[in-house]
């Protein structure tokens, strides 16, 4: 295509632009608000995941040896363990490890408990993770019935309940996002419509001369993009502004917990990026939607 002819659809889509007025203002409004609450949306899923994701790393079987198997039989029953599929790490952790660690986890309190050091009542354990956090169960249930077994431990019905949790936060975050982004490709459209209805004498005009269907259709395609250019700025400045704020408020009060936001950088360019090719990808869907049912092509 010449310099010259894109110059022209790039004159004509921005006067298109600025002849609709407020069906532009209204196009631009939706994909900004759809953009705004696409980026919050996605924000906060993306942190949950980044939490969550935190928290499965940390959920791991505690597997209780009985108290008369001897160091042979627990040797073996580690390989057996370690032979299971989806098992990422097995660690041994002796009875003195385990009340030291009881200790430690009770505080000053915790003094009262080293009575027990010359009479040890707990097991020596195994630590187990998965490879996969949703295969805990299943790994803890074919533990149980080996030999020398006294109990095992990993908190199933709590385990269980965030992995659920988990699973409904990530499926109604995607949905309501392609709901928010559907919205903002009929808005466009029906905006784009009204131009091309105000326009069909041109374009039956241009037709008859002989234009061709890409030609008629490119200031549309740029229309469109503007469209969705112009409602993506916003968004994006405002996101910045509040995910830095936020931050800033947030990290002194969750000090060193498990519970970390994701750094402001990469991560709110990478958000900026995605919302801009958002809301460029939602302004030519919508423009080639309604060019496409007017030119039947």
């Amino acid at each position: 295509m010449k310099y010259r002819t894109v110059g022209r659809h790039a004159r004509e889509s921005f006067k298109s632009i600025f002849r609709n007025g407020w069906m532009t203002v209204a196009s631009v409004g939706a994909v900004t608000v759809t953009l705004l609450l696409v980026g919050v949306f996605y924000a906060i899923l993306m942190n949950l995941n980044s939490v969550a994701t935190s928290i499965e790393k940390d959920v791991s079987i505690k597997v209780l040896v009985e108290t008369t198997a001897d160091e042979n039989q627990q040797k073996a029953l580690e390989q057996q363990i370690k032979d299971l599929d989806g098992v990422e790490s097995v660690t041994y952790s002796s009875k003195e490890d385990e009340l030291n660690a009881l200790i430690e986890s009770f505080g000053e309190d915790g003094e009262v408990l080293k009575l027990y050091e010359q009479d040890n009542p707990l097991n020596d354990a195994f630590i187990v993770k998965a490879s996969k956090p949703e295969s805990t169960g299943k790994i803890a249930a074919a533990i149980q019935k080996f030999e020398h077994v006294f109990d095992v431990n990993y908190g199933q019905a709590q385990t269980e309940k965030l992995f659920d949790v988990i699973k409904v936060a990530r499926t109604i975050g995607i949905v309501l996002i392609l709901g928010l982004l559907f919205t903002a490709i009929f808005l466009i459209s029906n905006t784009i419509k009204i131009t091309i209805n105000a326009r069909s004498e041109e374009i039956e005009i241009m037709r008859l001369v002989g234009a061709t269907n890409g030609f008629i259709r490119w200031p549309f395609f740029l229309e469109g993009l503007w469209l969705g250019v112009f409602g993506s700025i916003i968004p994006i400045s405002i996101i910045a502004i509040l995910y830095k704020n936020v931050s800033n408020f947030i990290e002194p009060h969750i000090g060193n917990t498990f519970i970390q936001l994701l750094d402001f950088s990469p991560f709110v360019y990478q958000l900026s990026g995605l919302l801009l090719l958002m809301g460029c990808v939602i302004g030519v869907i919508g423009s080639l939607m309604s060019v496409r049912k007017f030119l039947k092509v």
